[in-house]
């Protein structure tokens, strides 16, 4: 693929892995992005498999110094009937390597290369040229290349071409984000010495959250991420914002009290709170243009799969373009792979969003055997990084 031109649409997670991807395979890489500033101060809380990140590491995408926190065990808990006390249901094999989000664009991006990130020309449209190649306008003018790559997110400009009709589809629920500096919770031992070496998952009667400890932006320093899911109140219109407090109350009303308290903590240093959606593009390539990360498909957050699918996107087209065949196979290769993968996640993240927030078990009763028939039912002979064998402590 020497000589190809590529033009990448979006300068993310997804965009810089793309870009790392096509110039390994030989082509030259312009990324368009928007912004003027770096997207490192985002930070919030990541997951992926260990073996992809090796295999990020092996394949020069990341390098061995960028710093993840590796752990071997997801702890479910609850809290306990009458109380304010936790109760462990079960621990489960499920080893992940988290990251700060923040720190990853920065790996990725150092890896690009210079010369080829354009910042703060947003990508006006995407188009054919009289010529049949790809064409991308920006406020600077107008550039073709052989090949274009929609990875600009859910709103994705190449998206809106290649599959004009997908919408996002709502799922009802919200998801709150949080990152606390670890070094003001040293008044909370026990969750923090649990966090040294398990993740952790706690169910409540209409939803779960979800607890990790990341990197920080110092060297060797920690932050607390925790996502709690739950319905948006119903005194909220439509419309209306959903007040931080509303989450805070629904952790002082169902968590056990020292993890109620990580979540009202005002030390936060990034939080959001955001609609939980999902959709999945009937072809994720369309000659001379692809979509990747979160504009082919966006999954819910359940399957922890929004950076992973990104990164695997990129690995599929540096396969697909080192494999000697004309680059319209290439891109028929990588279609048929992500579009049966993203499908794949989005109904997987359905299945994850009614087991653990619509139609959420009676959490109290369960222990090690009952958690391990409801993930082998709420996968339904799917896979998932963040399932493994429940073991009894």
């Amino acid at each position: 693929m020497t000589g190809l031109r590529i033009g990448v649409v979006g300068g993310s997670i997804a965009g810089c892995a793309m870009a790392i991807a096509a110039g390994r395979a030989g082509a030259e890489v312009t990324v368009h992005e928007r912004s003027d500033g770096a997207l490192q101060e985002r930070g919030f809380g990541i997951v992926m498999p260990p073996p992809l990140h090796r295999e990020l590491v092996t394949g020069g995408y990341l390098g061995a110094d960028m710093p993840t926190v590796p752990v071997a065990d997801r702890v479910w808990l609850t809290r306990a009937p009458g109380g304010r006390s936790s109760r462990e249901l079960a621990r489960q094999r499920s080893p992940v390597a988290a990251c700060n989000w923040g720190l990853l664009w920065r790996a990725l991006h150092g890896r690009v290369g210079k010369g080829v990130y354009r910042r703060g020309l947003p990508v006006e449209s995407v188009g054919r040229s009289s010529s049949g190649r790809a064409l991308i306008r920006t406020g600077g003018g107008e550039r073709e290349y052989d090949i274009v790559v929609g990875a600009d997110g859910h709103r994705s400009v190449t998206r809106a071409l290649v599959a004009p009709d997908v919408r996002p589809v709502p799922a009802g629920y919200l998801a709150w984000r949080g990152t606390i500096p670890l070094d003001v919770l040293r008044d909370h031992p026990g969750p923090l010495e649990l966090l040294r070496t398990a993740w952790v998952t706690l169910g409540f009667p209409g939803g779960h959250a979800v607890f990790y400890l990341i990197p920080g932006p110092v060297p060797g320093s920690r932050l607390l991420a925790h996502v709690v899911y739950g319905s948006a109140p119903r005194s909220a219109g439509a419309r209306e914002p959903v007040p931080v407090e509303y989450v805070r109350d629904l952790a002082e009303e169902h968590f056990p009290a020292e993890w109620a308290d990580i979540v009202a903590r005002g030390e936060h240093g990034t939080r959001a709170l955001h609609p939980v959606a999902d959709f999945v593009t009937p072809r994720v390539a369309e000659p001379p243009f692809l979509l990747a990360g979160d504009a082919a498909s966006v999954t819910r957050p359940h399957t922890a799969s929004g950076a992973v699918k990104a990164l695997q996107d990129a690995l599929c087209l540096e396969r697909a373009l080192r494999a000697g065949v004309p680059m319209a196979e290439a891109l028929r290769r990588y279609a048929d792979e992500r579009t049966a993968e993203g499908t794949r996640l989005v109904e997987l993240g359905r299945r994850l969003g009614r087991a653990l927030v619509e139609r959420t078990p009676d959490w109290p009763t369960m222990g090690p055997a009952e958690v391990e028939a409801w993930s082998r039912a709420s996968l339904n002979g799917d896979r998932s990084y963040l399932y493994g064998d429940v073991h009894r402590t």
